[in-house]
């Protein structure tokens, strides 16, 4: 249970809870089990805080600083977060159902098992940050900073990640059908075994992907970015490629079935052992191509 006297002081609010922590010098706060429903905290200071299953539920805690501060399995559904500070800090199955962490701090952060549908992480810092395994399905990503960050089997399906740089991030196994990439950055992103059928990935950067058997079956990738990437064995049955770049892309043994490649850029690229029936190549650069035979297209 939550320290008596800490949870008395800082429900008295921001002000009062800074000044009694001056006056008490470096101390523990023990928050433990905290009920701090619908609590208004702007720009408190929790850096390294127990708060192990508090309740947050409703709380206003904008700008707050909880460097470092313990979060496992707290309630923060619907709470502000906006800009807080959360470097360093662990949400290993936190409930951020709702939450808004808009231009939120993340960096190192463990949300590996959260719990965030619908959260809103747009414009937050997730750089190198571990959310294996999370339930954040319509959770806004928008121009968020996720380079590094580890998504893999997470489910992410009808997510945002418009315009947000995911290079070097890691979506292995991950359900993200139905979400939208628009001009995202994904450049040398790992999605091998990855569920993105239905995604929308519009005029997206995802040079040098490993793809391999990535599902992308009725995904809008035109005008994307996919030089040299790895689709090896990847199924694109159905998916839209008008004008994307597949120079050197690797989609021997991939399913392109009924896939529409109309001015798509496939120079050196490898097709070998691909299905093509009804694929649409109008228009396409197929020079140097090795294509599903193993012959190359002059």
């Amino acid at each position: 249970m939550a320290n008596f006297e800490h949870l008395t002081k800082l429900k008295q609010g921001t002000n009062n809870w800074l000044n009694w922590l001056d006056s008490h010098g470096q101390i523990e706060i023990d928050l433990i089990n905290a009920d701090l429903h619908g609590v208004n905290l702007p720009e408190v200071y929790l850096v390294k805080a127990n708060l192990t299953g508090a309740d947050f539920t409703n709380a206003q805690l904008s700008k707050a600083n909880l460097t470092g501060a313990n979060l496992k399995e707290a309630e923060l559904i619907n709470a502000n977060l906006q800009a807080t500070n959360l470097t360093g800090a662990d949400l290993h199955s936190a409930y951020l159902i709702e939450a808004d962490l808009d231009q939120a701090n993340l960096i190192g952060a463990d949300l590996r098992f959260v719990k965030g549908r619908s959260a809103n992480f747009s414009r937050a810092n997730l750089i190198g940050t571990s959310i294996r395994q999370a339930q954040l399905r319509q959770a806004n990503f928008m121009q968020a900073k996720l380079n590094r960050a580890n998504l893999s089997e997470t489910d992410l399906a009808w997510a945002s990640f418009d315009q947000a740089d995911l290079s070097g991030a890691n979506f292995f196994e991950a359900e993200v059908q139905s979400a939208s990439f628009y001009q995202a950055n994904l450049f040398r992103v790992s999605a091998i075994a990855t569920h993105l059928s239905h995604s929308y990935f519009l005029a997206s950067n995802l040079a040098q992907a490993s793809m391999s058997r990535c599902d992308l079956r009725w995904a809008n990738l035109s005008y994307a970015n996919l030089s040299s990437a790895d689709l090896q064995q990847a199924k694109l049955r159905g998916a839209y490629l008008t004008k994307a770049n597949l120079s050197h892309a690797n989609l021997s043994h991939a399913n392109l079935r009924g896939t529409n490649l109309t001015k798509a850029n496939l120079m050196g690229a490898n097709l070998t052992g691909a299905d093509i029936e009804d694929t649409v190549f109008d228009r396409a650069i197929l020079t140097k191509t090795i294509m599903p035979d193993g012959t190359v297209h002059h």
